[in-house]
């Protein structure tokens, strides 16, 4: 089963079913987000973002070009009418698309393609970073880092997102989940043992806004 996010206009109670009834047949668990920037944040939990574009051909183009921008490496399916064929092009960073006529088998199938090939790629980088997320190890310009648990995700979650201001509460309720009941402050520790790893030359990797939080700059440590 997997963690499906879908974004789409109609955020009601109930509306998942009702925009797309397939979703419905399908066993699998999903979140609904409005067509707006808390979709890139929700997406951090998602293996695959459903993007309906039926009514809204215009927002889902934003929306996909804002994830391609972002650096998401979460599959992106787009959901829309066959008068929208025509429109969509390469350079929207979709990775699939769909038409919301097709059946609950066809709608699986693809599903499970794309959280699949995502899954097997499960390579991140930026900034000389690479991050295989299935074997739990970070290289630096091909050095390796020994990182602790903690630490892998939070350098993880920096490199997904890059240029992205974080804030300490952000990190604690997305690194270390809403249970988690320690205060900020582990934050600005994890992030101090990160840097002393990444060393003197590429400690700026992740930078500080002051009165804000956290941000990875993938250029940074070229200069």
């Amino acid at each position: 089963m997997a963690q499906l996010l879908l974004v789409s206009n109609d955020v009601a109670p109930g509306a998942a079913e009702r925009s797309l009834p397939v979703l419905a047949l399908l066993s699998h668990e999903i979140h609904q987000v409005a067509t707006d920037t808390q979709a890139l944040t929700e997406s951090a939990r998602a293996d695959l973002v459903v993007l309906d574009g039926r009514t809204d051909l215009a927002g889902a183009r934003m929306m996909a070009r804002l994830f391609q921008s972002s650096g998401s490496t979460v599959p992106l399916l787009l959901v829309l009418t066959e008068s929208g064929l025509a429109a969509v092009a390469a350079d929207w960073g979709i990775s699939d698309m769909i038409l919301d006529t097709c059946g609950p088998a066809e709608f699986e199938a693809r599903i499970r393609l794309l959280v699949t090939a995502a899954a097997n790629d499960g390579l991140i980088s930026a900034g000389g970073i690479v991050i295989d997320d299935g074997a739990y190890s970070v290289m630096l310009d091909d050095e390796p880092l020994d990182l602790t648990y903690t630490e892998f995700e939070l350098l993880k979650y920096l490199v997904q997102h890059p240029g992205r201001v974080f804030s300490r509460e952000h990190l604690l309720a997305d690194v270390w989940g809403y249970d988690y009941y320690g205060g900020t402050r582990t934050v600005d520790v994890h992030v101090r043992r990160l840097r002393a790893k990444l060393g003197a030359e590429h400690e700026a990797l992740i930078g500080t806004v002051r009165n804000v939080g956290y941000r990875f700059s993938p250029d940074a440590g070229r200069r």
